[in-house]
């Protein structure tokens, strides 16, 4: 039987845990008694999420951390943190991501290597840093925030794309990993289309084509209340 574990004893890290959708997922979690990590480069607004957060759910729930996930060493001290002060880390939300708009004919190597930095090199270290701990502590669910753009090309954001394209190929050879090595850790992606990061109040109407932040925490929680034992890969959510 696989190890289960109640989201009251879990641990998240969530990368760009301050705004949007992030901060969303965040909210859901610490709602459900999860203690969570937001980390992400500005501390002012980690800061001002993690206090309103923690008013919102009346306790102390959500920890900020400010790190660049460009960088290496910034992502070992903030792992190597989360272990030392909570003992593990159960849930890995790799949320962090960027566009850089410049067409096919007229892509830099500056906007190119950012945007692979930021949305596939850097969740590749992430995953590196956090596996050992999980498969140790037998209990791990990694979630990557990807795009209907890792399904389909844009014209106009070509880099993009190719990152989240790419993101999903990388989880895919990392759930067959998973499988030979018969960890219990579930890996799972999320493919959303346009989701409204600005109006993001609980009764805010989501702009036309868009959908509300809260769907997505929505489908957070969703995927990680399913048995241990139910694999549920790709997750496409978009506005009618």
């Amino acid at each position: 039987m696989l190890k289960t574990k109640p989201l009251t004893d879990q641990v998240a890290l969530v990368t760009g845990g301050g705004t949007g959708i992030g901060r969303a997922f965040t909210e859901a979690l610490a709602r459900a008694g999860a203690r969570v990590v937001i980390a992400s480069r500005r501390q002012e607004v980690l800061n001002e999420t993690a206090a309103k957060v923690n008013e919102n759910v009346g306790d102390e729930r959500v920890f900020a951390y400010a790190f660049d996930i460009r960088q290496r060493d910034h992502i070992d001290l903030l792992v190597g943190h989360v272990i030392e002060r909570f003992g593990a880390v159960d849930v890995l939300v790799n949320n962090s991501g960027l566009a850089v708009p410049e067409t096919v004919d007229q892509i830099t190597e500056d906007g190119w290597d950012k945007v692979m930095d930021t949305n596939l090199r850097g969740v590749m270290q992430l995953v590196r840093s956090c596996l050992p701990h999980m498969t140790r502590n037998n209990f791990g669910d990694i979630v990557n925030v990807s795009s209907q753009a890792g399904k389909h090309g844009y014209a106009d954001v070509p880099s993009y794309c190719a990152s989240k394209f790419g993101l999903l190929g990388y989880a895919e050879a990392l759930r067959d990993h998973v499988r030979k090595t018969g960890a219990n850790i579930r890996v799972f992606n999320f493919c959303p289309g346009l989701v409204d990061v600005e109006n993001t109040a609980p009764d805010a109407e989501p702009k036309p084509g868009f959908i509300h932040v809260k769907s997505m925490a929505k489908t957070l929680m969703y995927a990680l209340s399913l048995d241990r034992n139910v694999v549920l890969e790709d997750i496409n959510i978009y506005a009618r």
